[in-house]
């Protein structure tokens, strides 16, 4: 489903990412994990189009996406979070949820003007769906910048999901939660795989990323340094010494 060629980004003479292959097939849940610096996020944004590659190609089913812009690789089905929260706060949670659905197939299917003026049952639904998922119903018509941090968390999460996505890039989704919280969220993220959904996830919480990914690769220094199932990389020795030094456990 997406697949990444000898994927470099170079800000002057930082290799952020550097010759980087990495693939993921349809219905996986792989993880992307490395010390701070490595180049994860910076491989999330890449994928998405916000930021141009230096080299390398992107390939998501049949397109070339290496210069695609945001909207369009939304268009494809690319969908992500974000490691800093970006709700829209004066919109309401029900608002944030529908404004979500305005990818190139929920406009083909519905139309500008059927869903903005009053929408259909369809669109509705699907809200509604995804208010139960965020287990936000009862703050339907609550403002996202009054929500807690967990709240905001989970809105971002339904909020990507409520352009039904075929691919989604979650970046430290667990950032800041408590450990219920990260439960929570482990649950969620299992759930997506019975959705049929493929995801990747970035991330420094490796309760979580050990408990939910059939396949993790590592990153140090914009370059992957092992990939494998993640009992694989928890005995990999270049692993521990890049997270915590020689002899380390993760």
């Amino acid at each position: 489903m997406l697949e990444l060629k000898g994927l470099s980004k170079h800000f002057g003479g930082v290799r952020a990412v550097d010759g980087l292959d990495f693939a993921v097939k349809k219905g996986e849940i792989v993880g992307l994990i490395g010390p701070n610096g490595s180049g994860k996020s910076t491989t999330v944004n890449l994928i998405c189009g916000v930021f141009p590659v230096t080299s390398g190609t992107i390939a998501f089913g049949a397109h070339d996406i290496t210069k695609a812009p945001p909207h369009q690789c939304l268009s494809l089905g690319i969908a992500r979070t974000f490691q800093n929260i970006r709700l829209f706060n004066e919109l309401t949670v029900w608002q944030n949820l529908w404004v979500a659905q305005n990818s190139a197939k929920h406009r083909k299917e519905r139309g500008f003007l059927g869903r903005w003026a009053g929408g259909r049952g369809q669109a509705r639904r699907s809200v509604e769906r995804y208010l139960e998922f965020s287990a936000l119903a009862a703050k339907r018509d609550e403002l996202a910048g009054n929500l807690s941090f967990g709240e905001q968390r989970r809105l971002e999460l339904a909020r990507a999901l409520a352009a039904e996505p075929d691919l989604l890039l979650l970046d430290e989704p667990a950032a800041g939660m408590n450990s219920e919280e990260v439960g929570q969220l482990a649950d969620r993220i299992r759930s997506l795989k019975g959705q049929g959904k493929t995801v990747v996830l970035v991330e420094h919480v490796m309760e979580l990323v050990m408990g939910v990914t059939e396949r993790i690769a590592v990153l140090n220094f914009g370059r992957k340094i092992a990939e494998g199932t993640p009992a694989e990389i928890q005995a990999n020795q270049a692993v521990r010494e890049a997270y915590l030094g020689t002899g380390a456990k993760i």
